[in-house]
C-alpha cells in the first residue's frame, strides 16, 4: 500500500477540524487607480455592435448615477464593470461633450 503524502502536487486543504471550511477569496475588492485626472473613451466591438468604455473617472464619482444619466441622454443601454463604464454606442464625440460640461478632462482614444 502507497502512503500519499499531504504537500503532492494538485493537492489542498479543503476543510480543516480546527477553523472549518477553508474557502479561498476569490473576490478581490476593484481598486480604481487615480491616474493622471483625465477620462479616456474607448471604442470596442461586442458582437459586430460598438460600445464605448469609459476609464479613468476619480473615485469619488458615483458611477451609478453617471452611467444611469448617460444612458438616458442618449437613449442606449449600458453597464458598470469593475469601475469601467460601458455604454452600448460608439458615439464618444456626444460622450466627450456631456463629460467637458461636467468639468472633466476628456481624451478619446483608441480606434
Amino acid at each position: 500500500m502507497k502512503k500519499s503524502k499531504s504537500n503532492d502536487q494538485g493537492s489542498r486543504l479543503v476543510y480543516s477540524t480546527e477553523s472549518g471550511r477553508i474557502k479561498s477569496s476569490s473576490k478581490d475588492p476593484v481598486i480604481q487607480d487615480e491616474g493622471d485626472g483625465i477620462v479616456r473613451l474607448f471604442r470596442e466591438s461586442r458582437k459586430g455592435n460598438g460600445v464605448t468604455l469609459i476609464k479613468g473617472l476619480p473615485s469619488n464619482t458615483d458611477l451609478k448615477s453617471l452611467a444611469k444619466e448617460l444612458k438616458k441622454k442618449l437613449g442606449v443601454g449600458g453597464s458598470i464593470k469593475e469601475g469601467i463604464i460601458e455604454i452600448q454606442t460608439d458615439k464618444r464625440e456626444k460622450i466627450k461633450e456631456l463629460f467637458e460640461k461636467q468639468g472633466f478632462k476628456v481624451k478619446i482614444a483608441g480606434g
